[in-house]
């Protein structure tokens, strides 16, 4: 199949319960081939998208000084705002053209977890932003765990295998804005190749252009989507839990080539962690003599984490 014909699949949710095997196949092959799926028919209310998108633009048109009240220097990023250009890809030369929030899982405060996942922050300043911001956390994390029911079917594991692993996952929402690119030939875009750290991630609202997915072939296969449809993708910590059997796969958000350059881009991501004591060997159901186990030392999802936000320069 040549890239002009190449498309990363929509699949309707639904599906799950009125053609199950058909559905999970389909899921499956999605993921073995590009790492990517768009998932449409989840029932996630357009209202709440739409009013989350509106209370994060009114955010990020706060003055700078007043968005820094919210940068929390020291903490990785991990609760609420980032500014621009410290984001850098593993690798990378050049920081990401972006500013953003973070509003991570609320958990009892005597968990055992409350030491590396603090408590939210929320901008006084901006109505709605609390209310919308977590209601939107809570609808991606359940289809999340749809999702991972249905991939944990795919490779003969129970279908609530990850259930018990993400109910206290470190998971993220990230608000993002792409400023206007004012400047011609820069060299910073917008979002450098990248791979994603988590479980799973779940992209709403990604009708902008930009974001390009890496084929296999070495080809970058721009994504849109259509209608109600979530991009979600596979991270590195499920690539390595699977053995890549599920890849995780290269992506970049490129700066427009017209006019729409001159525009600001918003998007929401929703980063599935697992729990951060869920150890990340590869499963004996995808240990094959096609597929040799991969790993060898065993690493905890909190430790993994850490590496890679130093990676990033998050940390």
């Amino acid at each position: 199949m040549d890239i002009a014909t190449k498309r990363v699949p929509t699949l309707d949710i639904r599906r799950f319960d009125t053609d199950r095997d058909a559905f999970v196949a389909e899921l499956g092959a999605a993921y073995r081939e590009f790492g990517f799926c768009c998932i449409s028919g989840h029932g996630i209310n357009p209202e709440l998208i739409d009013g989350a998108y509106d209370a994060f633009a009114r955010f990020f048109a706060l003055p700078a000084e007043t968005k820094m009240k919210y940068h929390m220097p020291g903490t990785g990023g991990a609760r609420g705002y980032t500014p621009f250009k410290i984001e850098t890809a593993k690798d990378s030369r050049y920081p990401d053209l972006k500013e953003f929030w973070h509003i991570g899982r609320e958990i009892d405060r005597n968990s055992k977890f409350a030491d590396v996942m603090p408590p939210n922050i929320w901008p006084a300043e901006v109505p709605g932003f609390h209310e919308y911001g977590y209601e939107l956390f809570e609808a991606l994390d359940y289809l999340g765990s749809r999702v991972l029911r249905a991939l944990a079917l795919h490779i003969d594991l129970p279908e609530e295998y990850f259930e018990g692993k993400i109910n206290e996952g470190n998971s993220i929402l990230r608000p993002i804005h792409y400023p206007p690119i004012a400047e011609a030939n820069i060299p910073n875009v917008r979002a450098g190749a990248h791979e994603d750290i988590n479980f799973i991630t779940l992209l709403v609202g990604a009708s902008a252009e930009g974001l390009e997915v890496l084929t296999r072939e070495g080809n970058w296969l721009p994504i849109t989507t259509e209608g109600d449809a979530i991009v979600v993708n596979i991270g590195d910590m499920l690539q390595r839990l699977s053995n890549h059997v599920y890849p995780s796969t290269t992506h970049r958000v490129v700066n427009p080539q017209n006019a729409n350059a001159r525009k600001p881009r918003y998007s929401v991501p929703y980063f599935l962690h697992p729990n951060p004591d869920v150890m990340l060997d590869p499963l004996p159901q995808c240990i094959t003599t096609d597929n040799p186990r991969r790993y060898d030392t065993a690493i905890s999802s909190h430790e993994y984490l850490m590496q890679r936000l130093r990676e990033i320069k998050l940390i």
